[in-house]
């Protein structure tokens, strides 16, 4: 029975560590993007900052345990994979985003991380200091397992699951159920617990994506309201310009029957005049008509 249970642990540790492998790469396609824009552009940093700080917390618990070495073996590569993410994410992107970068590695590798193990080495000692970082792991784990509420209530929000992607949502939530199976073999409460949680976040990422897989996004309706409303807009512009123009003929109309009924008259007196006088006399009862023109 014993030897059933050993060889249980190791199946579901050696599972464990082969999807959150998968889980690692999961990125790759983004930083594909970021290689050949040349830019980061709106992508964070923070996900592989955090990514970096869980893995050094698990190696750090994983030390102070025993018989949990396929947990240093996966967070041991979970660091170096990280740790390139960061990198790369550091040599593209622009300065702002870069020294924001620095801060959150600051804070969380330097100093939170250094006062976890600086304060548990000297306050505590044996297995009470297992337990101290035992609590700090299973503290944040649940807060990174949290973190997808964002997520699911923007799916829900606009009834589109473009953000979040079912592969990397069944990878999560394999990875969930093997370590939960791990920790609960190896009567590790720290490692089984959060897992609970992330498997059950991982089935409702998976339900809402098939209920919404096939929905009209939000987005794209009012994008058509608002194509609507540019072509309303256009129609009544197109409305303006032609009154504009109705107005500008009915003006021209009225100028003509001015100079018809006004200047020409006054020009026809002028030639009267002029055969009936002996000298050119001045006529001041004739006005003098300066009409300007505008285009």
């Amino acid at each position: 029975m014993v030897m059933n249970l050993a060889h249980l642990t190791l199946a579901f540790g050696l599972l464990g560590n082969i999807v959150s492998f998968m889980v690692f790469l999961a990125p790759i396609p983004t930083f594909y993007k970021v290689y050949k824009k040349k830019s980061t552009e709106g992508f964070q940093s923070a996900p592989y900052v955090v990514g970096l700080f869980s893995a050094m917390l698990w190696i750090y618990y994983a030390l102070l345990k025993s018989n949990v070495l396929l947990l240093i073996t996966i967070n041991s590569v979970g660091c170096f994979i990280e740790t390139l993410y960061i990198c790369f994410f550091l040599f593209y992107a622009p300065k702002k985003a870069r020294m924001e970068s620095l801060k959150l590695i600051v804070l969380l590798i330097v100093v939170g991380f250094g006062l976890i193990v600086v304060l548990t080495q000297f306050f505590a000692s044996g297995v009470t200091r297992g337990v101290i970082v035992g609590w700090i792991c299973l503290v944040f784990s649940l807060c990174v397992f949290v973190a997808p509420l964002g997520v699911l209530r923007q799916v829900i929000k606009t009834k589109s699951v473009e953000y979040m992607p079912i592969l990397l949502s069944v990878a999560l939530t394999l990875s969930a159920v093997m370590w939960f199976f791990y920790g609960l073999l190896l009567g590790d409460f720290n490692i089984a617990i959060p897992n609970v949680l992330g498997f059950t976040f991982g089935i409702i990422q998976m339900i809402l994506y098939f209920v919404y897989k096939n929905k009209k996004p939000i987005t794209d309706e009012k994008i058509s309201q608002n194509g609507e409303q540019k072509y309303t807009i256009g129609k009544t512009e197109e409305r303006k310009v032609v009154e504009i123009k109705d107005h500008k003929t009915i003006d021209v109309v009225k100028l003509s029957a001015l100079l018809s009924s006004d200047v020409l008259p006054a020009v026809a007196k002028l030639k009267e005049n002029e055969h009936d006088a002996v000298e050119p006399q001045a006529h001041p009862n004739v006005p003098n008509h300066v009409m300007e023109v505008v285009v």
